[in-house]
């Protein structure tokens, strides 16, 4: 569980986040949605920690990231892991040495232990063997996807945060993604973040919903609700896709 309480972060003046506070679940989708601008990818990386918050607290269970000491910070990112906008693969090595790659940084595993490992984190996102020894150039963008969701969670991470895992590609493909990362957040317990845009993705895993506007929170829900929501701001961001709002004028 990740919880945040009246976070705020400003740059050069300008409020990003006013006073946001809300809790991510363990073993669920959360979902971070809203307009560009919104201060989604801001509250995303405030989180993590790549921006240092001007007021507030982020709670990983029961431990106080805003209050870490820099060696207790190094130790709790550890324990999260993050999938990338583009995937982030390297393209210079193969498939398996991806996914192998924070094994050989972070582990003391024996080179057998890190095979069945890569094997194993593989074999979860649906990769076959005969890809293993291809590069990322060999394989199609649903594919590179999954591989990185399998270097994601190679070091069994308590915490995995996705920036738009579904960029780029094609609607069939992008629920095969959603449904991959929801079933490894149920199969292995991590608390999961996504920051997306995709209403597809709101619509098929969002267990958990943040719609935050202008960087204040507007509205948490679910996916049973969020098409039948009474916020203004909510519904506006939504039905601006016309087969939604098809939908809606259907219901």
């Amino acid at each position: 569980m990740i919880e945040v309480k009246n976070i705020h972060k400003s740059f050069d003046g300008n409020e990003v986040l006013k006073g946001i506070s809300t809790r991510f679940e363990k073993g669920k989708t959360n979902l971070i949605i809203g307009r560009s601008g919104s201060g989604k990818t801001v509250l995303l990386k405030s989180i993590l920690g790549l921006f240092d918050v001007d007021q507030g607290e982020i709670w990983y269970n029961d431990r106080d990231f805003t209050k870490m000491k820099q060696k207790d910070r190094k130790l709790l990112r550890q324990e999260i892991e993050m999938v990338f906008q583009g995937g982030a693969l390297f393209d210079s090595i193969s498939v398996e040495d991806n996914v192998r790659f924070p094994l050989d940084m972070f582990t003391m595993m024996t080179t057998i232990e890190k095979q069945k490992r890569v094997a194993f984190c593989l074999d979860h996102v649906n990769i076959e063997k005969k890809a293993f020894r291809l590069n990322p150039s060999e394989i199609s963008g649903g594919m590179q996807k999954r591989v990185a969701i399998a270097r994601a969670i190679s070091l069994n991470p308590k915490y995995l945060f996705c920036d738009e895992p579904n960029s780029g590609l094609d609607p069939e493909t992008a629920t095969v993604i959603d449904k991959l990362i929801q079933s490894l957040t149920k199969e292995f317990q991590m608390t999961t973040i996504i920051n997306t845009h995709d209403m597809n993705s709101v619509i098929e895993i969002g267990e958990s919903i943040l719609f935050i506007s202008k960087g204040k929170k507007e509205w948490v829900g679910t996916k049973n609700e969020v098409l039948n929501s009474h916020n203004k701001k909510l519904n506006d961001f939504i039905f601006a896709n016309k087969l939604y709002a098809q939908m809606r004028e259907g219901n």
